[in-house]
């Protein structure tokens, strides 16, 4: 993709591994490869920031009944799985995708420690959630699709909710197809790299999307930036 295409507005393009027929075995490959570039630009750093602020307004006396909507390799599950071993705070983890081919090697790498469920997140309101979150999903979705998650999360979410994603800027979108290449990572992970930077949002269109969709919480929303080229979005009650 051209370097210097227009970021005026996101990019409105899919991407290759959101593609049905991909096959199984070249499926596996592009996660494993996405779980070593988040590795590298420090994407659970975030996530797990959140968690803490989570945790100074009181742990509780059960288990964090945490969701996490998209989990892909399940590489995120097991950073707060590992997170709350360290502190010594209960979790029941389960993670949601609609990919049937993300289950298997999100179970491998997660050892049994959540639950996995290969489906749509929808289906599982009303079932007393502490924390939802998500990490490089809300830019798949369609506008009415973030409405709806975010309205779903503000709905279910009693302690918190966390949107991880990118950052639209010139400079992650230019220099990303330089990490894919001396990562030697599969040339689909190369490819989606760098549009999914395109098709992500910048702090004004977060804003404006939180007045719209949730106008009585979004004075309660925090915006915030993570280094290196995350905004993420969270709530915390």
């Amino acid at each position: 993709m051209n370097p210097f295409a227009s970021l005026r507005v996101p990019i409105a393009r899919e991407e290759e591994m959101d593609a049905a027929d991909l096959a199984p075995e070249r499926y596996a490959k592009v996660l494993a490869d996405l779980s070593r570039i988040n590795g590298l630009t420090m994407a659970p750093r975030p996530t797990l920031g959140f968690l803490d602020r989570v945790r100074k307004r009181g742990v509780g006396e059960r288990p964090w009944r945490i969701l996490d909507v998209g989990f892909g390799a399940g590489d995120m599950l097991a950073r707060i799985a590992r997170w709350g071993d360290k502190r010594g705070i209960a979790l029941d983890l389960v993670g949601v995708d609609l990919n049937r081919k993300s289950e298997a090697v999100a179970a491998v790498r997660l050892g049994g420690r959540a639950r996995l469920i290969t489906g749509d997140y929808r289906a599982l309101a009303g079932q007393g959630w502490d924390i939802i979150l998500s990490s490089l999903v809300t830019h798949h979705m369609t506008p009415a699709q973030r409405s709806e998650f975010l309205h779903f999360m503000e709905r279910e979410a009693a302690r918190a909710w966390l949107v991880n994603d990118l950052h639209r800027q010139r400079l992650p979108f230019a220099g990303y197809p330089l990490l894919a290449a001396l990562a030697w990572v599969d040339p689909i992970v190369r490819r989606d790299g760098q549009l999914s930077v395109g098709r992500s949002f910048r702090r004004s269109e977060w804003r404006t999307m939180l007045d719209e969709v949730l106008p009585e919480a979004a004075p309660g929303c925090r915006i915030f930036r993570s280094f290196p080229y995350r905004l993420c979005v969270e709530r915390i009650r």
